[in-house]
């Protein structure tokens, strides 16, 4: 059993990588090298990029008992115009080297989290768009991955400029992820870099919610209990803005008491947020990737949280079931309205 640690200082802790993870004045980011890495045992090609890029293959297709996952498939076709929707896409994915959190789940070892330059290196956003310019038949969709990329707020409208700048605005589909743990996207960019993601066509962003409450949050992440909070609060600033907004969640807990009140108040608590949002999120089943079967060696709570995680989503399905009506269950994930993006 793992020993109880010190909960993370969120604020302090991410302050601290930020400064080491971006350059602003040059425009630069700090990027992981997955060649070498422990990650990449994993990766089902090569690592490309000079060993800083990976190709993820997104299916539809996911555990029985478990929704499927159209992100970020259907986003992207709708916005770069591919029908029929395909069961999967190719992403070329960069990782940026840090995060604030320690979500044991993840399938990123710890030395590609902690903005080690050992492990990563410096890129501008318009290298990183040459690299992707060299792969044979690119993917459509680049992925911003982490890492945690809202630490470092202004990659995605530097990559912005630096794709409309390369004339690959509208062949490619840019795609942010965010963990909800800094205020950074609104305290570190300006009026203009908000105003170009708001208009930025094609772009789609996922927010990422660690649990179905408080305590299932520490435990995923090792931070603050009341950090779970205050991803609710960033989430709804995140949707002030009027972007094309996502989500994901992980429902691993090692409690197995108050599982299906715990999904029922989280969902409230996204419906407070937005009335249709829980219907553009995705529960994301955790799976054992060779860094993750490192952590869960000897830990009774995670091995345990890995079958709560199924009761779990029994209660998630249940309760769309009930709140929401089947047309509009139905309709494709980007097109579910939001109070800031109707129909």
């Amino acid at each position: 059993m793992t020993s109880p640690a010190k909960p993370i200082d969120t604020v302090r802790f991410a302050a601290r990588l930020r400064g080491r993870a971006i350059d602003v004045e040059g425009g630069r980011v700090l990027i992981s090298r997955l060649a070498g890495s422990g990650q990449e045992v994993d990766l089902t090609l090569p690592a490309n990029c000079n060993g800083y890029g990976r190709v993820r293959h997104f299916r539809v297709a996911t555990a029985e008992g478990w929704p499927t996952n159209s992100l970020p498939i259907e986003p992207a076709c709708r916005a770069l115009g591919i029908t029929p929707v395909p069961d999967m896409m190719t992403a070329l994915v960069f990782q940026n080297a840090a995060c604030a959190w320690r979500c044991w789940y993840c399938f990123v070892p710890e030395e590609l989290l902690k903005a080690d330059p050992n492990h990563s290196a410096w890129f501008t956003a318009a290298e990183l768009v040459d690299l992707y310019r060299q792969i044979p038949d690119p993917p459509r969709i680049i992925d911003l991955s982490g890492g945690s990329p809202d630490l470092v707020p202004e990659w995605t409208p530097w990559m912005m400029r630096a794709l409309a700048d390369a004339g690959l605005a509208e062949t490619t589909y840019l795609w942010t992820d965010d963990n909800l743990s800094t205020t950074y996207l609104f305290d570190s960019l300006s009026p203009a870099d908000l105003t170009l993601l708001r208009h930025y066509r094609n772009y789609g962003r996922v927010c990422c919610v660690k649990g179905f409450d408080a305590r299932s949050f520490a435990f995923n992440t090792r931070a603050a209990p009341q950090d779970y909070n205050r991803q609710f609060e960033i989430l709804r600033r995140v949707l002030d803005l009027g972007l094309d907004v996502y989500g994901y969640v992980t429902l691993t807990s090692p409690h197995d008491d108050g599982v299906a009140q715990g999904v029922a108040d989280l969902i409230d608590r996204l419906q407070a947020i937005d009335p249709n949002y829980p219907l553009r999120i995705i529960p994301l089943r955790i799976q054992v990737f060779t860094p993750v079967e490192q952590r869960l060696a000897r830990d009774d709570a995670r091995e345990r949280s890995l079958a709560v995680q199924e009761e779990a989503i029994a209660a998630w399905t249940g309760e769309l079931e009930r709140r929401f009506p089947p047309n509009l269950r139905a309709l494709p994930i980007c097109h579910v309205p939001l109070r800031t993006r109707p129909a």
